[in-house]
């Protein structure tokens, strides 16, 4: 299939009348940042811990190895490269695959078509995207139920909306009336249209790695996309130690084409990996860095992220539980071997079992919250909206999630030491007996020295049980349909717009439809 034509050598924004015109009338929807950090990462290792564990993860590499299934291609790179391959078993001696690493970016930009809400991932940076994968949506209305494509919309835009998210996501809910085949165009075009956001591509079957670098060479013009990071998607590696023709074939569209990944272990203890903090990040540093290292091998210099996905799990049910010690162990564990990498790091997440967005939902969320922020990570995936251990999308906690996150920017600015933090003047303006609520300082400060909340309440009982005695979740259903009543689409030229719409038409009409 033939791409129209591309703008070169220049980021394709549009110079219409009509792309004028939509800019002029469009409202802009405030986002905060990404989060500079301004505080110490928690670490939990120390360096004779730090050293045992990297040197058993060579161990690993070295005697028993990993499988690339599927994928001569890439037992061929590795052969080159100097691996011992046999059959689909990769064995990397010791050293090669950190070697292979170092080409690896500590730091990159992701782009955004909105130049304003560009990111910049690694560092002491925090960028926050919504949650991704789960088949089913939940809302107070209409309860659990498959979800559609119009339920990815809503969240779409529910995101694009909302402040203290600084990116778009991916799959941010499975759209299960689309076929398989297919749906990956729909939710690429919704992110494309309907946000102004970074987002994620396609990374199911190479094809659809392949259709999103297309549809971003539409959206941003292709020499754009070849020099400078649009896309961030993730890689999942199928614990323990195997690399899935699947996924390795996403990332090598995206390598090549010099787009981000998320070079991911998937990991619920006991289960894909040993049921051991220290045996875990182990298993998690081996399948990183032989991920990282292929990526470099494929194109060095390509932008990539540690990341680690850690739940454990309920020997009794086998059900993963979340907000435990032992994944908050891995998750600050693992924080600490990719900064030894010089690599940015991806973990953590509104993370909870819970079926209702309900106290344990808040319970597991803020603690796995928390834990992403101290931990270091530098790009946290699942940051709201995540129910039922990743099954379930909920509106509700999406936008309960949302406010939340304005906790983690506030928090991660640190302890404000100037003279105006140190508030001298006020202590001594109010002097021994008086109070604070009036003096200079709290009348110069007080619009910005708390941070406070746009869902949960605080009004006095009286007030509360006027209004109705709302729960959050009340709350919170109303403020979803008040988003998704005020959202106005930021604006696109017309003519891009049109021509990503004749992509994703000609595309799917191209082929019948697989729900397999």
């Amino acid at each position: 299939m033939s791409d129209a034509p591309v703008r070169s050598g220049r980021r394709a924004r549009g110079g219409g009348g009509a792309a004028r015109r939509a800019e002029r009338t469009a409202v802009s929807i405030e986002t905060a940042k990404y989060i500079e950090r301004n505080i110490p990462n928690y670490e939990v290792l120390n360096e004779e811990a730090l050293q045992v564990i990297e040197a058993n993860a060579e161990t690993v590499l070295a005697e028993i190895g990993v499988n690339f299934v599927d994928n001569p291609a890439a037992l061929e790179r590795w052969k080159a490269a100097g691996a011992d391959v046999v059959g689909e078993r990769v064995r990397i001696p010791r050293g090669l695959a950190r070697k292979l690493c170092e080409t690896a970016p500590s730091t990159f930009t992701q782009h955004a078509r909105n130049p304003e809400r560009n990111v910049v991932v690694g560092g002491d940076n925090l960028v926050l995207a919504p949650v991704y994968g789960p088949p089913f949506v939940r809302d107070a209305e209409g309860g659990r139920r498959y979800a559609t494509i119009a339920d990815f919309e809503k969240f779409v835009k529910l995101g694009y909306m909302s402040k203290w998210l600084h990116h778009s996501g991916g799959t941010v809910c499975e759209p299960t009336d689309i076929a398989v085949n297919k749906r990956h165009l729909d939710m690429l075009l919704a992110h494309m249209v309907y946000s102004d956001k970074p987002f994620m591509g396609a990374v199911t079957e190479p094809v659809r790695a392949q259709d999103s670098v297309e549809m971003c060479e539409i959206l941003f013009g292709k020499e754009f996309v070849q020099e400078n990071t649009v896309m961030t998607s993730l890689i999942n590696i199928n614990s323990p130690l195997t690399f899935d023709s699947t996924m390795m074939g996403a990332l090598e569209i995206y390598a090549a084409n010099n787009q981000a990944c998320i070079i991911s272990p998937f990991i619920v203890g006991g289960a894909m990996a040993p049921v051991s903090v220290a045996g875990t990040l182990t298993q998690t540093l081996a399948e990183v860095l032989a991920g990282v290292a292929y990526s470099q091998l494929v194109r060095p210099g390509a932008p990539v992220i540690f990341g680690t996905m850690v739940t454990s799990i309920d020997m009794n049910s086998g059900a993963p539980t979340f907000g435990t010690p032992e994944a908050e162990h891995i998750t600050y564990g693992a924080g600490q071997l990719a900064r030894r990498m010089g690599l940015p790091y991806r973990s953590a997440g509104s993370f909870c079992g819970s079926k209702l967005p309900d106290a344990q939902a808040g319970y597991e969320t803020g603690s796995s919250l928390k834990m992403g922020l101290l931990s270091g990570v530098n790009f946290m995936l699942h940051a709201c909206g995540w129910l039922e251990g990743g099954m379930v999308a909920s509106f509700e906690k999406f936008v309960m999630d949302a406010d939340q996150l304005g906790t983690l920017h506030h928090f991660a600015r640190g302890v404000d030491m100037s003279e105006n933090g140190q508030a001298m003047d006020a202590i001594a303006e109010v002097g021994p007996g008086g109070h604070y609520l009036g003096c200079a300082h709290t009348q110069a400060n007080f619009k910005t020295a708390f941070w406070r909340t746009d869902l949960l309440d605080y009004k006095p009982f009286e007030t509360w049980d006027e209004e109705g005695a709302r729960d959050t979740q009340t709350l919170a259903t109303a403020r979803v349909k008040k988003m998704l009543d005020t959202y106005q689409q930021p604006a696109l030229d017309p003519e891009i717009e049109a021509r990503l719409r004749a992509y994703v038409a000609e595309k799917k009409a191209s082929m019948p439809d697989a729900f397999g």
